[in-house]
């Protein structure tokens, strides 16, 4: 079978798949033609002192953008020698993980991730606990002479990750604060991909990813959840406390649904009174969702506009044509792989043989 070059896989034809969804999820795709063109890498500050650095890959976008499937795909396919590091700041928490929509052990597909499900969910991580664990974890990464890629959307999380100076009590990304009040100084020789789609494409995206979560078992992860944790009561002065996994979206958004006092009966007026609860919160989380996005492209903006060397890689082109059709076909992979998958790989392989 020919090989397109040593950076790329054999070609595999790929059969189309069931769900919406599945084009953000795992396959053997389809491989593009190589290119010579070897693109300069968006290296932060390339000076001598950085280029001693350790070197870092960051993958950031806003929710739903397909960060993780980039992720896997230049791990597993151009990048073996490399670990992830989840920074998500809901993601860490374990439990509610088709609520959370955390990637499953089958889709991780053998590559080493951290943070991904595994603090304590009643309990608060801060941007300051994930500054002190994860360079922790880098070093012990680059110690096994691997490339820590991290990997998320949570930009508070990726800033007091990487920023040399960090104020735990100030926060850069407050509107209030001046641009200028973003460190611009990094502690590792970093290598930023910024995987964008069009805000008007994305949030329909987000829509229908939430309707396929419902599908796929949320409603019936987070009545379990709510049960468990003992929020369903008759006391409605009895709410949830937003700390740790309980600030993700869909708790908050269906606790009015689930503490409804008669919850059981079967009297038309409760059904009628439930249903219109669940339609409620089910458009909060779409709405909420789309609002999280824009914060995280906000967030992205500026520190691009203070001075981060953030390489963006537009997948909007990839969203639309899986939109227009309920199943991913071989159109949508050619687009993933030539305007996602190819450069950004192109980027990774420059910065890492510099």
């Amino acid at each position: 079978m020919k090989r397109l070059s040593p950076f790329f896989p054999p070609i595999y034809s790929t059969p189309p798949t069931r769900s919406f969804s599945s084009f953000l999820r795992l396959y053997k795709s389809q491989s593009p033609s190589s290119s010579k063109k070897k693109p300069t890498c968006p290296t932060h500050m390339a000076t001598t002192t950085t280029r001693r650095q350790k070197k870092v890959v960051v993958i950031m976008g806003p929710t739903g953008s397909g960060k993780s499937k980039l992720s896997i795909d230049l791990v597993t396919r151009f990048f073996p020698n490399s670990e992830i590091m989840n920074s998500d700041k809901i993601q860490v928490y374990r439990g509610l993980d088709i609520t959370t929509n955390k990637m499953s052990m089958h889709d991780r597909r053998g590559v080493p991730h951290h943070f991904l499900g595994e603090f304590d969910p009643d309990t608060e991580f801060s941007p300051f606990d994930f500054r002190s664990i994860g360079s922790k974890t880098i070093a012990q990464i680059i110690s096994r002479r691997k490339t820590p890629m991290i990997v998320g959307g949570s930009n508070s999380f990726i800033y007091s990750l990487l920023a040399k100076r960090f104020n735990p009590n100030s926060d850069v990304f407050d509107e209030s604060n001046s641009v200028n009040s973003v460190c611009t100084e990094l502690r590792y020789n970093c290598c930023f991909l910024w995987v964008d789609v069009s805000l008007p494409v994305l949030n329909q995206y987000l829509d229908k990813r939430v309707d396929e979560m419902l599908e796929e078992g949320m409603f019936e992860e987070l009545a379990d959840y709510f049960v468990s944790e003992g929020f369903i009561s008759d006391d409605p002065a009895d709410s949830v406390s937003l700390t740790g996994l309980k600030k993700a979206i869909g708790v908050p958004e269906f606790e009015k649904y689930f503490k409804r006092k008669g919850g059981d009966s079967e009297r038309d007026d409760d059904v009628e009174s439930r249903r219109v609860l669940y339609e409620e919160a089910v458009k909060a989380i779409k709405d909420n969702t789309r609002l999280l996005a824009k914060r995280q492209l906000g967030k992205i903006l500026r520190l691009r506009d203070a001075g981060w060397d953030l390489h963006k890689i537009d997948a909007t082109e990839a969203f639309r044509e899986a939109m227009m059709t309920s199943k991913t076909g071989k159109r949508t992979v050619e687009i993933w792989e030539k305007q996602v998958v190819e450069p950004s790989m192109k980027i990774v392989k420059r910065f890492l043989m510099e």
